[in-house]
């Protein structure tokens, strides 16, 4: 055991310790960070689809259809039997434009490439040569075709990956916008243009065939009808013309007045039915016998469908589009129209909170734009659920049964505090609304709305409006801030209001937050007015008021360590003690408004995301910004889990919630403050596959740049005693050694085996070697003892001969290292004259003694050894001028290092009572 330079701080023997690096290897440090060391992008949640058509495979090994669904740069596929998730793709460069699939490879373009996966996840092929994007993707036996952009038709072989043909056509005259492979039509595709002509091609022969001169609109989807020769066309003016290639004749004409065609299918399952996809989210439904409009699904999505398809020979329609959606319809209605069977759905606006639920941090709620209030799950997607959206007034709805809710819903949900303690009993979370004064009350466990709106009575005015919330940790109370400065309290068992704090408001100005500490003894509340109170929440009276430098944008309690986080309006960081009610941290460096704040689980770190795109990370014991990374997209909200093992956040422009893993719990990391003018790398959001490929785990295992290797040194000090890493059964016990032979003697003598052992017979000892065989030619051995042998001297004692002639005595020391107990005493033993040694020797046995006390080296080994040689030689030693003259030497010097070491085990022990009694 080492001790290291403070005093009676204590090192643990051969272990490697970080060291906290000079100034100029700090700076060279942090220039070499990469990324953040903090944070590693895990997956995103709550992305199920966008704008690109899904895609529906049937699987003749497991007889089941699987649809996939892209969700920017990579895809799910999901079991259509229980809408359950089976795979997701690796991700790719660029975000994903079109998809196709067969029978064995899903094809996924992404900028000018695309490339094949097999089993719906790793790359096999990959296809480049295009100089635009592609945008159309057919599958055609062994080969691919592609379009671009450019109106270049590029036919690919799948496995060679070489072009097999490539077609040029003239974006102003046909500048082709869908593809289609007729069914029975060997070897031929179907062009549509936006100019609205078609044209036929066999691209075996590179021949055009046949054009069709159109309907002088843009085609917009084809689509093979269940009839052969007949294909269906999708216009830009929103009509469908069923045509017959074979004789260029129309057969019949539907026309919707919602837009563009966007897709078409086919009912297989033997009633006509065609359906017909819009920009506006609405789905027609005709039938190609009486030639009729029969059913209409308005809003199946709130945005264009992307894509629908009817499955073979079943009466199910899959549709997805860009509201992050993916829906299956089954048709068993009297009438024939469709009713919702299962979903998979996410946010389809922005999102404008997110905060994990419970303790556990397996649940994250999410409020968005798009009016709902969600629930997605860490662990797996079939723990998602979604509280649906708030409702104005439940009960009308309920009765009257209104088809169509877009008129009574409420604003979306702009902030909201949740509580679990009490959600078994009444509702446990409390939003503020867009614009709204009244708060919606919600129940997790129910999945719905509450039963209350809390709102003043006397308050009618519609310029007051609800700015922060707060739930209890019991789950008894919300308080509740106005624009118009006052803060109420709101029983949330019965909606009851129990009171307002100040005599008329509690601020001149609009509340920025409010937080209530875990007693329920303290009430904080932040206003524009840059003033924070501080209340006592049962009296409702004012305790402390609190100046501020700039008005505060949000605020932040963390209630286990009572510290509470200001973000203010200049773009700074105030930490507060509300104990105390003084700040104890400030913090600046962000460049843009603050939007949002959290803690970590222990209350060290504090985590600020801003709208300059970066995320920082701030140690409040040093008051020091550890770490720091920017984004390609400004986040909007951040959350870190109860347990502390991730960090979601919420971006602009983007739909899911992205989690990032802590390093810190799986990895060791150094945590060096960063410097004022550092600058951030940007960092990619995670994608929903939670590898992320090889590259990106090389440059999380590589921080050799970060993370510097400290080699402990043989003794870290002169002024130190350093012990040896010898184990304890090596030295300890070398007094007791007659004590231990005597208990281990063995109760009869060793019997001689009658055959040859298995193994090769070895030399006891702590360092094993084999016996060697005993060379004797002649049979009858002598019986008289050789006392040579006896004489002979040891390799211990030669390297105790050299040590007085050079004074090193190392590699006896070393020697003796290697032996065990017993070996040690026989060593000891032979120097004495009556054993064969000399009392040269064994003086120079004591300069070894004294050499490993003057380098304060292997101080217990020293120690046990020359207690050691005084039991073995105590009664020949005051006979040997000498030898006493050594000895005094090393009395001396032993007493010198025990009261050195004494004196620092005294100080340690003092601090350490020190800290145990006092009151800090």
């Amino acid at each position: 055991m080492r001790h290291a330079e403070a005093p009676g701080e204590l090192f643990p023997p051969g272990r490697e310790l970080s060291r906290i690096p000079a100034e100029a290897e700090m700076e060279s440090a942090v220039e070499g960070r990469t990324a953040s060391v903090l944070f590693a992008g895990f997956r995103a949640l709550g992305l199920f689809s966008n704008d690109v058509p899904h895609v529906v495979r049937y699987s003749a090994l497991k007889r089941r259809f699987y649809v996939t669904t892209c969700v920017g740069k990579s895809f799910h596929t999901y079991d259509v039997q229980k809408l359950s998730l089976v795979a997701v793709s690796n991700s790719v460069p660029q975000d994903i434009c079109c998809m196709a699939a067969d029978g064995r490879l899903v094809f996924a373009a992404y900028g000018k490439v695309f490339s094949a996966f097999a089993r719906s996840k790793e790359i096999v092929h990959t296809f480049k040569g295009h100089k635009a994007e592609i945008h159309l993707l057919q599958p055609f036996g062994d080969h691919v075709i592609s379009v671009d952009t450019d109106s270049i038709l590029i036919i690919w072989h799948v496995y060679s990956e070489e072009e097999y043909l490539q077609l040029t056509f003239d974006k102003s005259v046909f500048q082709i916008s869908t593809i289609l492979h007729p069914s029975t039509y060997l070897n031929k595709i179907l062009l549509g243009s936006e100019q609205g002509s078609l044209q036929l091609w066999n691209v075996k022969s590179n021949k055009l065939l046949y054009t069709f001169p159109g309907w002088k609109v843009g085609v917009t989807a084809l689509q093979q009808a269940p009839a052969v020769d007949v294909v269906a066309i999708g216009l830009m003016s929103g009509q469908v013309v069923i045509h017959n290639i074979k004789f260029d004749e129309t057969l019949m004409k539907f026309r919707q007045d919602w837009g563009p065609i966007t897709s078409i299918s086919f009912r297989t399952d033997g009633h006509p039915v065609m359906a017909a996809g819009s920009p506006c989210g609405h789905i027609g439904l005709w039938d190609l016998e009486d030639k009729k409009l029969i059913n209409q699904m308005r809003n199946a999505h709130s945005t264009a469908i992307a894509g629908l398809t009817f499955l073979h020979r079943e009466p199910l329609l899959v549709t997805n589009g860009a509201d992050n959606a993916l829906r299956i319809w089954i048709f068993d209605g009297p009438t024939g129209e469709g009713r919702l069977l299962r979903f998979r759905m996410g946010h389809s606006a922005s999102l404008t909170k997110i905060r994990y639920y419970g303790q556990n941090g397996q649940q994250i709620l999410s409020a968005s734009q798009d009016g709902t209030l969600q629930s997605f799950s860490t662990v797996h997607e079939k723990f998602n659920k979604s509280l649906g959206h708030g409702l104005i007034n439940k009960k009308i709805v309920k009765r009257k049964g209104l088809q169509n809710t877009m008129s009574v819903r409420l604003p979306p949900i702009t902030k909201f505090a949740a509580e679990e303690a009490r959600q078994s009993d009444w509702d446990g979370i409390i939003a503020c609304h867009q614009g709204k004064l009244s708060c919606s009350t919600w129940n997790y466990q129910r999945s719905t709305i509450g039963a209350y709106f809390l709102k003043p009575k006397e308050l009618k005015t519609d310029d007051i409006i609800a700015t922060a919330v707060d739930i209890t940790s019991c789950g008894n109370f919300a308080v509740i801030g106005l624009s118009s400065g006052t803060v109420d309290v709101y029983n949330m068992q019965s909606g009851i209001h129990r009171g307002s704090f100040g005599d008329d408001k509690a601020h001149a100005g609009s509340v920025r937050g409010v937080a209530v500490d875990g007693l329920n003894q303290l009430t904080v509340t932040a206003g524009s007015e840059r003033l924070l109170k501080f209340w006592n929440f049962k009296s409702k009276v004012l305790i402390h008021s609190l100046s501020l430098d700039s008005s505060p944008n949000m605020m932040l309690l963390h209630r286990d360590s009572g510290i509470l986080g200001l973000a203010l309006d200049d773009f700074s960081i105030t930490v507060l003690d509300i104990e105390t009610r003084k700040i104890v941290r400030e913090f600046s460096g962000h460049q843009g408004q603050i939007n949002d704040m959290t803690f970590s689980p222990d209350g060290r770190w504090l985590i600020s995301a801003a709208m300059d795109c970066s995320i920082r990370t701030w140690d409040l014991p040093s008051g020091c910004l550890i770490d720091c990374f920017l984004l390609d997209s400004a986040p909007l909200n951040i959350t870190m889990s109860p347990t502390g093992d991730f960090l979601a956040t919420s971006h602009v422009d983007h739909l899911g919630i992205y989690l990032w893993s802590n390093i810190s719990l799986y990895s060791v990391v150094s945590l060096r403050p960063l410097p004022p003018d550092y600058v951030p790398s940007v960092v990619m959001l995670p994608g929903t596959c939670q590898t992320q490929g090889t590259e990106v785990l090389e440059e999380q295992i590589e921080p050799s740049d970060e993370m510097i290797e400290y080699e402990s040194p043989e003794q870290l000090s002169e002024q130190l005693v350093t012990l040896s890493l010898l184990p304890e059964s090596r030295w300890k016990n070398l007094l007791n050694l007659d004590v231990i032979k005597k208990k281990n003697k063995p109760k009869e003598p060793p019997k001689v085996p009658q055959s040859a052992p298995f193994f090769i017979p070895t030399v006891p000892g702590l360092v094993p070697r084999f016996a060697v065989p005993e060379q004797n030619g002649d049979p009858q051995q002598s019986k008289v003892v050789n006392l040579g042998i006896l004489a002979q001297k040891s390799n211990f004692y030669l390297k105790l001969e050299e040590g007085l002639l050079n004074n090193q005595y190392e590699a006896a020391l070393n020697l003796l290292k290697e032996l065990g107990p017993s070996g040690i005493e026989t060593e000891l033993r032979n120097l004495s004259p009556d054993d064969g040694g000399s009392v040269k020797v064994m003086q120079g046995f004591l300069k070894m003694i004294g050499m490993m006390l003057n380098r304060k080296r292997d101080f217990e080994l020293a120690q046990a050894y020359l207690a050691l040689f005084l039991k073995l030689h105590l009664k020949m030693l005051p006979s040997e001028p000498v030898l006493l003259e050594e000895l005094v030497k090393l009395s001396s010097q032993v007493e010198e290092d025990w009261t050195h070491l004494q004196s620092l085990f005294n100080q340690s022990m003092c601090v350490l009572n020190y800290i145990k009694s006092a009151l800090l």
